[in-house]
């Protein structure tokens, strides 16, 4: 597949999901992201990706991975899809590549947001101790400051994979190899009660319960974790016991009866705003960059 072929067919694949989620999908708006990055779309993973509430209404995001030899910031900027910063939001990525063994990079756009988030994916093999990510010079304080929470909740010290969103200006951090005893009901209240994010749902503690990752975003203005998020792989969230959007629900069986294998990861992120919901699903799936994926909305795994 030529890299011309492989923009006007994920495109299609966009519109169409977009089409099942209600969400308007405008070419102007996806095909310059596609266009830009088109070069890696052929060897790339890609997934989209809805979420609940009131701020994610009327919203497809669609991601995929690109290799190193890419600038993903610099080509974002020269092309308007962000502007660039003196704000650290700028200069992360840059930290985090000349100080961190990198496997490959994440575009995360909306269809109607455009371009929010770049990914660095670690190496596999080279998880980072979070007081070595915490000491980059753009991180946000609240990693360094949260290490001992990260302790006393076994979230585990060592980190995969990094987003940062350039619109929002947050940084997700992903956790690898945490013990079951992290996902348990009693963690989950401690967590949230320390963060002062009130009591989780029933819905919530279930979800937890099965989850194979934990991520948190944190921001530049405040020393505190913003959101706490577990994900869990599934091949039919209709089957997980929360229920769901009718939206998301007809995308789903729409992804199931076109795909011989589908794969999603659903997950629930808690917020001082309260609980939300994402399903993740995978429209390419490359085994070689599977942790890529996967951990867009989850930690570090073995490929299944």
């Amino acid at each position: 597949m030529n890299p011309s072929e492989s923009v006007s067919g994920l495109y299609s694949a966009i519109e169409e999901s977009a089409r099942l989620l209600e969400v308007p999908c405008s070419p102007g708006k996806v095909l310059p992201i596609l266009t830009v990055y088109g070069e890696a779309l052929p060897d790339a993973v890609v997934a989209f990706r809805v979420a609940t509430g009131e701020r994610h209404a009327g919203e497809l995001d669609c991601r995929f991975s690109i290799p190193l030899d890419v600038d993903p910031y610099g080509l974002a900027v020269s092309n308007g899809f962000i502007a660039d910063t003196d704000h650290p939001a700028g200069t992360l990525l840059s930290d985090i590549r000349d100080r961190c063994p990198l496997d490959c990079y994440g575009i995360d756009f909306g269809v109607v947001g455009g371009l929010k988030k770049i990914w660095a994916v670690l190496r596999r093999g080279h998880l980072q101790e979070v007081s070595r990510l915490a000491a980059l010079p753009s991180m946000p304080r609240g990693l360094g400051e949260s290490v001992d929470f990260f302790a006393r909740h076994r979230l585990g010290d060592k980190a995969g994979l990094l987003g940062i969103d350039y619109r929002s200006r947050t940084v997700n951090v992903y956790f690898g190899e945490q013990p079951a005893e992290c996902f348990e009901p009693e963690t989950v209240r401690s967590m949230l009660d320390e963060l002062g994010q009130g009591e989780p749902s029933e819905q919530m503690l279930t979800l937890a319960r099965r989850a194979f990752g934990i991520y948190v975003t944190l921001n530049w203005d405040s020393p505190k974790l913003e959101r706490i998020c577990f994900a869990v792989a599934t091949a039919d969230p209709t089957e997980l016991p929360v229920p769901l959007d009718p939206r998301i629900e007809r995308f789903v069986s729409h992804i199931r009866n076109s795909n011989t294998d589908p794969k999603f990861v659903y997950a629930v992120a808690s917020s001082p705003q309260g609980e939300y919901y994402k399903l993740q699903s995978y429209h390419r799936w490359q085994p070689r960059v599977l942790d890529m994926m996967q951990l867009a909305d989850g930690a570090v795994k073995d490929p299944v």
